[in-house]
């Protein structure tokens, strides 16, 4: 059974920072890229970043570049999300995931979601 446990978040001024943690199970973190989704109030889940199994590749989608670190403790297996400089516009409850890139797609691996942590960002 694939466990996904998002904690870190909260209510933050604009230009703030959080860290978000995922407390993942050990088959749905062990040799998958791990990836962070974000959904806003009536949008659709979106990826914002994602990291291999060794930690050496990333991807982050344009609008975090340069604000947001993924990274893992695969020891721990736990995912983490670092967040600098937080804008309104990031203000989403947010999701952790194996993911894989399927053509031009972003897919949770397992379907497996959990319950996702929320980041307000306050102007």
């Amino acid at each position: 059974q694939e466990q996904l446990v998002e904690s870190g978040g909260g209510l933050v001024q604009a230009g703030g920072s959080l860290r978000l943690s995922c407390a993942a199970s050990r088959r749905t973190f062990r040799n998958n890229r791990m990836g962070w989704f974000r959904q806003a109030s009536g949008k659709e889940r979106t990826l914002v970043a994602a990291v291999n199994w060794s930690g050496d590749n990333t991807y982050y989608t344009d609008s975090v570049k340069g604000r947001f670190t993924i990274s893992r403790d695969n020891a721990k297996n736990t995912l983490y999300l670092q967040m600098n400089s937080l804008k309104p516009e990031d203000t989403a409850r947010y999701y952790c995931a194996a993911v894989s890139l399927v053509g031009s797609t972003w897919r949770n691996v397992f379907d497996a979601w959990g319950q996702g942590t929320l980041v307000t960002v306050s102007s």
